[in-house]
């Protein structure tokens, strides 16, 4: 069976990184990976998309579908021949589209489990909490924008940031 090429937007992406123990970490991820540690911390974060106007291609817009959706993932890093491959590991997907759901495995990446989500959104703040149905996840993320960076960052820069997130 040939599935159909799904159209949409990526209407807002919030990306929110913690340190953690690489101990705590290397216990959830499977062979061959392992943290990939940046000041000695391992690096796991949640990945919170609205996705907007979902459709099969040649669809009109105005019939498209859309979800708020999360991936709790970690920064890996793994052993390929004689070259260490970086990425992230999604250890779990949330979502509020039973669609996204029924479809996590086939048309998206992953199982999707249903949550249900609450944002509120502004110019300079988001607020963004999640509660999924099988009460395996819950979280809630309040952050407003800002021209500083965090002086207790384990990365020195935006820079050094982006150059970090983008093997993953």
């Amino acid at each position: 069976m040939r599935l159909p090429v799904i159209r949409g937007l990526s209407d807002r992406r919030i990306l929110v990184n913690y340190r953690v123990n690489p101990e705590s970490v290397a216990a959830l991820l499977p062979p061959p990976f392992r943290p990939q540690l940046v000041g000695g911390y391992a690096v796991a974060g949640i990945c919170l998309i609205r996705l907007r106007d979902l459709r099969p291609r040649g669809f009109p817009r105005w019939i498209g579908l859309s979800s708020e959706n999360a991936a709790h993932r970690i920064a890996v890093e793994w052993n390929d021949g004689d070259h260490v491959q970086q990425g992230v590991y999604v250890i779990r997907r949330d979502t509020n589209s039973r669609l996204n759901a029924l479809a996590g495995g086939r048309v998206f990446p992953g199982v999707h489990h249903r949550g249900k989500f609450f944002v509120r959104e502004s110019d300079r703040r988001f607020e963004v909490s999640l509660d999924s149905h099988d009460g395996l996840a819950s979280m809630r993320v309040v952050a407003s924008k800002t021209d500083q960076w965090p002086h207790d960052s384990v990365f020195g820069s935006l820079e050094e940031a982006s150059s970090f997130f983008a093997a993953g």
